[in-house]
């Protein structure tokens, strides 16, 4: 089933989502709506709370950034994903979000990760990403966190999307896909 992904401005995106307990038995349904939500969308990532779920779920589908690359594409669930270690190099990049359609900005992230997360057995993974792997983590970790992409954005790059930020919230963007706004 398609979700709709909540827009700019819903308090729930500033929010710290809260760890799924191990005895939840409703996630496959939920991650599967997930990805469905995100192919659609034509996405690379997608949390929890961009569908309104307060919780520390997120899934990842790097295959369309790695094509062509030298790095294996990753498809897989996070549950209560752990952010353990940030190491490398920080490279800037341009990201957007699904939640913040027509607005992108470059981000600068570190190039590798250690990790520890619940796959949708619950069964536990300790491990290390690199590359768009890490940094799709690392976007989608942030929205468990309540932290945005344009958080990182500078003060003068943030005043220039102002106008777009406060568009977005009242539902006034082009999109192919189904979403969710706060009015105004």
């Amino acid at each position: 089933m398609i979700l709709p992904i909540v827009g700019y401005g819903n308090p729930i995106l500033k929010k710290l989502a809260e760890e799924i307990p191990q005895d939840s038995t409703e996630l496959s349904g939920l991650i599967q709506n997930m990805f469905e939500t995100m192919e659609r969308a034509s996405g690379v990532g997608l949390a929890a709370p961009q569908i309104n779920e307060g919780i520390r779920l997120f899934i990842i589908d790097s295959t369309p950034m790695v094509e062509g690359e030298d790095e294996a594409p990753i498809r897989k669930a996070f549950i209560n994903p752990v952010l353990l270690d940030e190491f490398g190099d920080e490279w800037g990049m341009e990201e957007g979000c699904l939640s913040i359609p027509g607005v992108r900005g470059e981000v600068y992230r570190p190039e590798s990760i250690g990790i520890r997360y619940f796959d949708e057995n619950w069964m536990e993974h300790h491990g290390e990403l690199t590359g768009y792997a890490a940094r799709i983590f690392q976007h989608e970790y942030d929205h468990l966190e309540g932290i945005l992409f344009t958080d990182y954005l500078s003060g003068l790059k943030k005043r220039l999307i102002k106008a777009k930020l406060t568009e977005i919230t009242k539902g006034k963007v082009d999109v192919d896909y189904r979403m969710r706004f706060l009015k105004g």
